[in-house]
């Protein structure tokens, strides 16, 4: 947070309840006293109190409206109150105020990218690009803003562009490993799934991703190693347990297919697609019973069902 500075005779070893228990007593005796105010405002943000925090700075913006830093800390508070559009006029507020406050603009680019507003993150990172050419934050969230709109061929450059600064951001190969994906270059999206790994063993969704790599080229050993890695770092995957169980169902290994999807039923809870593939599954095994039991199970909880419900209507039709 900008903020500025210590306000004199205030001991630095009073604990910060103490602290602001002795600022609002100053405030109490001259409220126009600014400086004590901000600082106050600061250390009720530290501590947690956000929205008294807010009350104080909001107070100052009206007596100081070209201070930026104000508008910048206003749009920190909305932010960590999940106020997300108050927190975006503020971060305009500073910038307007201060065209070059980069923080400003950077965090503006960070609100705009959770509201979805894409192309207003573009422009806000690429302010901040302009001013630091080796922000590898700023590469990574303009590529995620181009990758949210689809435009891949850009984002998979800035992408790079963020790797080539900080080769450890996992995060950034991970994008690059779907981005691949998307664009069907599987050797090159594998490797960067790998890279994931090397630098974050425990991201369980690198191994998901290789597992549906293997899968695609026919590895179902290999493929099976990658589930159980991802189960490993992440047992209420639901989407693993649904891979998991569909695999094993193609190689006919029903017993286990059934455990799997056992397994994902006790962890992550009921959930209509796991229903419809152990009715599938019983169906295999001549469990007709089962079956129906199974697909009576998916309508009942057909809001986490990705199969159509009449779909499940005609199998029960023809049991």
């Amino acid at each position: 947070m900008h903020n500025s500075g210590q306000i004199a005779n205030i001991d630095p070893e009073m604990s910060n309840i103490d602290k602001i228990e002795e600022l609002q007593n100053r405030l109490k005796l001259n409220p126009s006293d600014s400086d004590t105010r901000r600082e106050l405002a600061v250390i009720l943000s530290d501590s947690g109190f956000d929205k008294e925090s807010l009350e104080n700075f909001l107070y100052l913006s009206k007596v100081n409206p070209q201070d930026s830093s104000i508008f910048y800390n206003i749009g920190i508070l909305y932010e960590k109150l999940k106020d997300y559009e108050k927190a975006e006029f503020n971060y305009k507020k500073a910038v307007l105020t201060d065209s070059a406050d980069v923080d400003s603009y950077y965090n503006l680019g960070l609100v705009q990218l959770k509201l979805g507003k894409f192309q207003d993150s573009i422009e806000n990172f690429e302010k901040v690009i302009e001013t630091d050419n080796d922000d590898a934050n700023a590469y990574f969230n303009l590529a995620l803003s181009y990758y949210k709109l689809k435009k891949y061929d850009a984002a998979e450059y800035y992408f790079n562009r963020t790797v080539e600064l900080d080769e450890s951001d996992f995060y950034a190969h991970f994008y690059l490993g779907n981005i691949y994906m998307n664009l069907n270059n599987i050797e090159k999206a594998k490797s960067e799934f790998e890279k994931v790994i090397e630098i974050s063993p425990d991201y369980s969704w690198a191994y998901y991703n290789l597992a549906c790599i293997y899968k695609e080229m026919g590895d179902f050993t290999e493929s099976f190693n990658m589930l159980d890695k991802t189960l490993e770092y992440n047992d209420k995957d639901l989407e693993t347990y649904k891979l998991y169980s569909k695999i094993l169902s193609c190689v006919q290994e029903y017993d286990k297919a059934q455990d799997i999807v056992t397994q994902g039923l006790e962890r992550c809870g009921e959930n209509g697609d796991l229903y419809y593939i152990m009715a599938k599954i019983l169906k295999e095994k001549g469990d007709i019973e089962g079956c129906r039991k199974n697909l009576s199970l998916c309508l009942k909880y057909f809001k986490s069902l990705t199969v159509p419900v009449n779909v499940i209507n005609k199998a029960l039709k023809g049991i």
